[in-house]
């Protein structure tokens, strides 16, 4: 994984056990908001949860399937983005984000995606980036709509939330096209 910036107040960071207490801080402080699009928040109830989810991501990161940075602004920790586990037969991925409270609006998040969709497609030739959003998630869906991916469809009571099922809108991005837009 990388460090890599965004813009003089914004960079990617890969996530670190030194992110525990900032990473569980941030969910906790926009826990809110986040339960209504994510089923795991409800269950991130202790730093040591938030220490468990690190250490994965930093195994998946060691056996070459995957990564999880931290979108950093001004300084302070402002969400998560990274690769759900890589496809290497298929040479394909999916890419998974949330931003914390008081750090929506603002591009960071269409930013990040950018660029994990370029390394996805170029440095790492895979061949197709996915994104999938509930469908009432406007803010979420606005992230691939702006990238120019493909709304491929609607899987249906794709996920259980804490209000009942939503339905997930599936965006792709082929490595082909990906080129015609850079």
């Amino acid at each position: 994984m990388f460090t890599y910036s965004l813009d003089e107040y914004t960079e990617l960071r890969p996530l670190a056990m030194e992110h525990t207490k900032p990473l569980f801080e941030l969910t906790d402080r926009s826990r809110d908001q986040l339960r209504h699009w994510l089923p795991w928040v409800d269950h991130v109830t202790e730093v040591e949860h938030t220490s468990h989810f690190i250490t994965n991501a930093l195994k998946q990161g060691a056996e070459n399937g995957g990564f999880t940075a931290g979108v950093w602004s001004k300084g302070d920790l402002a969400g998560v983005i990274g690769f759900h586990e890589i496809n290497w037969t298929n040479r394909s991925v999916s890419i998974g984000y949330w931003l914390g409270k008081g750090f929506e609006g603002q591009g960071l998040m269409t930013s990040a995606c950018r660029v994990l969709v370029d390394y996805a497609l170029v440095t790492l030739d895979l061949n197709r980036v996915e994104i999938r959003s509930a469908t009432n998630n406007k803010r979420s869906r606005a992230i691939p709509e702006r990238l120019g991916f493909v709304l491929e469809g609607v899987i249906r009571q794709a996920e259980k939330l804490p209000k009942g099922y939503v339905n997930h809108a599936v965006y792709g991005m082929l490595q082909h096209e990906w080129e015609l837009l850079r």
